[in-house]
């Protein structure tokens, strides 16, 4: 799957801007009206808009998408069948149930139901009695089910997400950001495609009660195949989408928005700006050397940098701008240097807001060097310190 890396953050840290990289920006910048937005390329990890990406904010039903990645890691693990029964209790009966008068799959009190149609209920009917069901099925309690999803969620990299139970419902301290939301549907397409298929279908019947899929991107013809809405007064409208059109999947979140027609259009428009407006560019093959890092004490003055991956980005048509390419890395490197040794990243950005960063690493074996050219390294390490 892949990677959204959210860059170091460890210093001292030294650029290296990569020369001569020119190439085209964004032709035309967006406005939302969201109060926060994050749309990124799935396949490049390329970021192509973001708004208060970070700002953390209720996740409403949107956390059904963290208890659906621990369930569906029990599932790939074998730690849970499909085909397993849960009874539903009185607590989930009362606090997610019909009596509960929230998004509900109607299960009835003392009825066993299988994993896979609880499942499909959180899914498709947002139903907040089949995932306290679920968390109590699978953990005995709720609470304990969300100490596992905050592990998972841990595990992800989710760096600004905490999550209070396994609905959304409010009443509890819980948060996640637009960039975290991304991240955690990107890890669900990638870890269990057998299961990410639930997400686009358009209707589920339980208990006789026939229930169309909540998320409105679903029925608009538009490439989308998933993923969750949610609402609560404190978060306003949000939803986490995934659409793709000839072979390219982007994802979107969007965030406080005033309706849910305000949410559906200002999901779509996003969708729509980004498989128009971007093109896909390949600019360095898998173990291309970028661009030479220095190495101190080394039996040679640089190595090579290389990443492991194809360096594939989404480049805007058009030419307002150039795309800032760096290769920023934890300094001075010191020798020995090993193949395949992290030594930084490769960042890409634009003023318009398109970024992002990949993993490099280093090419090639790099030996301690001699006793003179270790001194000179470190009289000359010094004295940069110094200047």
């Amino acid at each position: 799957m892949s990677e959204l890396v959210s860059g170091l953050t460890s210093l001292p840290l030294t650029v290296i801007v990569l020369a001569g990289l020119v190439l085209p920006a964004i032709a035309q910048s967006y406005e939302t009206k969201a109060k926060q937005a994050f749309l990124i390329d799935y396949e490049t990890g390329t970021v192509l808009f973001e708004k208060n990406a970070d700002a953390r904010f209720p996740p409403a039903s949107m956390a059904k998408l963290m208890t659906l990645a621990v369930v569906f890691r029990a599932i790939d693990e074998g730690q849970l069948r499909r085909d397993a029964e849960f009874t539903v209790s009185e607590n989930a009966w009362r606090t997610g149930g019909a009596v509960s008068r929230t998004a509900t799959m109607f299960a009835e009190l003392g009825s066993s139901i299988a994993v896979i149609d609880l499942i499909r209920g959180a899914i498709v009917q947002s139903a907040n009695d089949s995932c306290i069901i679920m968390a109590e099925g699978f953990s005995g309690t709720e609470e304990a089910f969300v100490d596992l999803m905050n592990r998972e969620a841990n595990e992800i990299g989710l760096v600004n997400s905490r999550f209070g139970n396994s609905t959304g419902l409010s009443g509890v301290d819980h948060y996640v950001s637009a960039r975290d939301l991304a991240l955690l549907a990107a890890h669900i397409i990638g870890e269990y495609p057998s299961l990410y298929g639930i997400f686009s279908e358009p209707d589920f019947t339980w208990n006789k009660i026939f229930q169309k899929n909540r998320n409105p991107l679903i029925a608009m013809n538009i490439g989308a195949d998933g993923l969750k809405t949610g609402f609560t007064e404190e978060s306003g409208y949000g939803l986490t989408g995934s659409a793709v059109r000839n072979g390219q999947r982007l994802i979107v979140v969007v965030g406080g928005m005033e309706t849910d027609k305000a949410r559906a259009q200002e999901a779509r428009k996003l969708l729509d700006w980004g498989f128009r407006a971007f093109e896909p560019v390949k600019l360095f093959d898998s173990g291309e050397v970028i661009a030479e890092a220095r190495v101190f004490g080394g039996s040679r003055r640089g190595v090579g940098v290389v990443s492991e991956k194809s360096v594939d980005l989404l480049l805007p048509l058009g030419l307002l701008d150039v795309v800032k390419a760096e290769i920023v890395y934890e300094g001075p490197i010191r020798a020995p240097v090993k193949a395949g040794q992290p030594v930084g990243v490769l960042r890409f950005a634009t003023a318009e807001g398109m970024s992002k960063t990949q993993p490099v690493f280093a090419a090639e074996d790099v030996g301690v060097g001699s006793l003179p050219q270790r001194s000179l390294d470190a009289l000359e390490e010094l004295l940069l310190g110094w200047w």
